[in-house]
Formats: structure tokens, C-alpha cells, sequence
């Protein structure tokens, strides 16, 4: 359940209607949840802080996996026991249920609206139709930036919607549509605004990044008057020089490895972008790959990798993969086991192959039985531990930038943040034990440079400098 979001009160605070928010689900659905809020507050609602203070509830859901299906299902449940009027969106709003019906109104009929995912207009239609607004929006109500469910000192961007490729173990495509960019102008000027309101690392999210303008042929787009192409490239470019005049950082998130994301290795080997790749290979095989409809001649990723590394020494890999994925032999997965040590992912996750519901893998032959492909996940991660252990053991002794996330006494009984390589919810972190002179202050938000002294799990302990 989200507090009020920063939103802020109304001068009638005391009769202005209150809606309760949960969030799950992805980065992606963050930001659309952040939309939601945004227009909330506008127009005058409130945000409780659980279900049965609250005149409605809205639940943004998520439909990729069985177990996000379970939760966000669970949490509807939850809402309209303890509260009765729910409003459901996100991707689980799109999925059909037994017979072509909507999913969620066969297992909870009572909801009083559902929508899909990238809904925030149709969501806010159905906010009026149970819990009409209040009064008419006044921008001063609202921040700049809008409503945000991050820290302050970190924030998503989202620079595309919905995906154009039919990897047959995913129906995201069915459930947020085709590849829909954002105008470039857009999201420069949003950019902008969230490093003005003191964002310190901007984390670039989309259904296929690499794929951010493909819809548009690459159009030119305006910014501050000045032509700038609607492509990946170009938009890094620009979101470098953005971020230059506070030290912000750069990362991005979800990007295919296309040829051309070869372009970038400059200006990551630089510094203006940071050197940390979210790359979701998902397996290694060909033969797994064609089976997966996996897009970007994934049968050459090691060699991409290879070429990447030399370019940008300090490049960081993040990836998932799937494990026991139907018709997977001994061979292919021993090829997967040997392509993440020759790859040296620094941060890999692995997921056992689990059937979706209209996923085209499903008529796929060889499924593999339940416990095989549990073995086989739990291989991966001990490869992927070892990988993780030993490239974090190189940077003990290194002095590496710090942005801090928590701090206790003003750091002086310690803090913890994130180096370049960690990315905040999914990576490690960084622990920094109390400065060496009583005087000096840490604070939330800001940067600190520090010597690695020791690297225990996933995380690195650190003395700052």
C-alpha cells in the first residue's frame, strides 16, 4: 500500500475523497502508475494509506508469470474484502480467463472497472464514475515532475511502450500492443525537469529500448528548438548532456543487443552513460533461440560481448535467462552454463521455464518435467553466484563513486548506497562504513567516493574517502 506519493492536501482536506494504490509488477507499470497519481492529485483526491480508509481502491496489476498473477489476484482479493470498490488496471486487465472472459471479472466479478495496461485516461473515467472529482485541477497542486513512487534521488523514464517482437514464451505484446516511442522532445523535456527537481540517476525503461523509435523510422523530433532523431543513439546523447551539470547518472535498462548498440560503448567507455548493460539474452543455444523467436542473431551475443568488453573495459553485464525451456536437451543447456562463464555475467537471474497462458511455447514439443527444469534453474544460479563472487572480489582496493540510498546519523554510524554497477531493487549494494572524521556527513541522494575494502554475498563493503 503507497502513502500519499508526495501528493499534496487539498485546502478541504477533510471532505476530499481518497483513493488507496498498489503498484506491482515492473518498472513499466511503475511509471504508469506515477501517471495515475499525477492526474490524481491534480484534480484534487487524495491518497489513503490502507484499503479501509480509503473510498476506492486502484490496483495496477501485473500478467507475465503465474506468480505475478497469484499476487496481483491475491492483492484484488485483499482490497475488496477490506474495502469493496476497486478499480483494476495493468497488464493482468488485458489477459482472458477460461473461454475468452475477462480474467479478473471471472475471479472477482465484483471489481467496479478493468483496464488494461498504458490506461491512465480510461482509469481515471472510471475514478469519476464511483468517486467523482472534487474540484477543478490547479497546477500548483502538482509537482513538476509529477508523482513519484522512487526516492527522490532516482527515477524511471519511460521512453517507449508495448513491443513488436513474438517471443513465443511472453503475451506482454498481446497485453501492452505493438511498439509505441515516445516523441523524443517529450522525453528530453521530462528528463530535464526530473535532473532539475534533484534526480541523481535516471534509469531509461521500456518494453525493447534498443527498438525506441523502429515504429517512427527513426523520425527528427525537437528539442529546445534543435533537431534530434527519434533513436536510441541519439536520445543517450542527449540525456548525457542533461545530466552532465549535476554528475547525474545515465542507465538503461532492457536493451536488446542490435548491432547498433555497438554505438554506445563510446560514450559509456567516457562516462556519459553509465557502463552497465541490462541485456535479457535468455538463453544462449540457436536452436534454443529460434524455438524462443528470440530477435538480434542471438547465436552471436558472446562475440558482441567480447567486442563490447574490449571497448569499454568496465563494462557491467546484467541478464535473465530461462531454464528448461520446452525441448531443451542436456547439450543446449550445458551451452548455456559455458556461454555465462565465457560471458562473465556479473549479475545473472534465472527463471524455470513455467507455461503462460496464450504464450505459443505452450504448443511447443519436449516440456520438460517440473523438477528438471528446477534443476536445471538452480545449476545456472550456483554458475551465476560463483561468476557474481568472483568479479566482485577484483574491485576490493578499487575507489569507486557512491550514490548513497540510506544513511543513519547522517552516515555517521554508516550508510549504504550503489556503485555503477548496481542497479537499485534488482543488484547489489554498497556498505559504507562510518568516515574516518566524525565531522563528515553522508546524505541520502548524494555521492561519496569510497575505497572497497571487502566484498561479501552480492554486496561490496566500502570506507568512504
Amino acid at each position: 500500500m503507497l502513502d500519499n506519493g508526495g501528493m499534496s492536501a487539498p485546502a478541504d482536506a477533510a471532505r476530499a475523497p481518497t483513493v488507496g494504490f498498489v503498484s506491482l509488477g515492473c518498472p513499466k507499470a511503475l511509471t504508469d502508475s506515477e501517471l495515475i497519481l499525477t492526474r490524481l492529485s491534480a484534480e484534487g483526491y487524495r491518497t489513503a494509506k490502507s484499503f479501509a480508509g480509503a473510498d476506492l481502491v486502484i490496483v495496477n496489476t501485473c500478467g507475465f508469470i503465474d506468480d505475478a498473477v497469484k499476487e496481483s489476484l491475491d492483492t484484488i482479493g485483499e482490497a475488496l474484502t477490506e474495502n469493496g470498490r476497486v478499480i483494476v488496471t495493468g497488464c493482468l486487465g488485458a489477459k482472458a480467463g477460461e473461454g475468452g472472459g475477462n480474467l479478473v471479472r471471472q475471479v472477482h466479478p465484483k471489481v467496479l472497472a478493468v483496464t488494461g495496461p498504458h490506461a491512465t485516461q480510461e482509469v481515471m473515467q472510471a475514478v469519476y464514475e464511483h468517486l467523482p472529482k472534487p474540484h477543478d485541477p490547479f497546477v500548483d497542486l502538482v509537482p513538476k515532475v509529477g508523482i513519484k513512487l522512487t526516492p527522490k534521488h532516482y527515477a524511471y523514464l519511460k521512453i517507449s511502450e508495448g513491443c513488436n517482437h513474438r517471443c513465443t514464451f511472453c503475451i506482454i505484446p498481446s497485453m501492452r500492443g505493438g511498439l509505441v516511442s515516445r516523441p523524443v522532445g517529450d522525453v528530453l523535456a521530462e528528463a530535464r525537469a526530473l535532473f532539475e527537481s534533484g534526480v541523481r540517476e535516471l534509469l531509461v525503461v521500456s518494453q525493447d529500448t534498443s527498438a525506441y523509435g523502429v515504429d517512427v523510422r527513426y523520425r527528427t523530433g525537437f528539442f529546445d528548438g534543435r533537431p534530434v532523431r527519434t533513436r536510441m543513439f541519439e536520445l543517450c546523447e542527449q540525456l548525457a548532456r542533461l545530466a552532465e551539470p549535476s554528475g547525474a547518472w545515465v542507465r538503461l535498462h532492457y536493451v536488446y543487443p542490435y548491432p547498433h548498440v555497438d554505438e554506445l560503448l563510446p560514450l559509456m567507455s567516457c562516462g556519459a552513460v553509465l557502463p552497465y548493460l541490462d541485456v535479457p539474452f535468455q538463453h544462449s543455444h540457436p536452436d534454443v533461440l529460434r524455438r524462443m523467436r528470440r530477435p538480434a542473431s542471438g547465436e552471436r551475443n558472446l562475440e558482441r560481448i567480447q567486442a563490447w568488453r574490449r571497448a569499454c573495459p568496465q563494462l557491467v553485464l546484467r541478464s535473465t535467462f530461462i531454464a528448461g525451456f520446452p525441448g531443451e536437451t542436456d547439450e543446449e543447456f550445458e551451452h548455456l552454463l559455458q556461454f555465462l562463464r565465457e560471458a562473465e555475467i556479473d549479475r545473472a537471474g534465472c527463471f524455470a521455464y513455467s507455461p503462460v497462458a496464450g504464450a505459443a511455447a505452450n504448443d511447443l514439443p519436449g516440456a520438460l518435467p517440473v523438477e528438471v527444469r528446477e534443476q536445471r534453474r538452480a545449476r545456472v544460479m550456483a554458475v551465476a553466484e560463483e561468476l557474481a563472487t568472483r568479479r566482485l572480489a577484483r574491485r576490493v582496493g578499487a575507489t569507486m563513486q557512491v550514490l548513497v540510498d540510506r544513511s543513519s546519523a547522517l552516515g555517521r554510524k554508516g550508510a549504504s548506497g550503489r556503485s555503477y554497477a548496481d542497479a537499485p531493487e534488482i543488484d547489489g549494494t554498497v556498505r559504507l562504513l562510518p568516515p574516518a572524521k566524525a565531522s563528515t556527513q553522508i546524505r541520502v541522494g548524494e555521492f561519496v567516493r569510497a575505497r572497497i575494502v571487502a566484498a561479501q554475498g552480492h554486496d561490496l563493503i566500502a570506507q568512504p574517502v
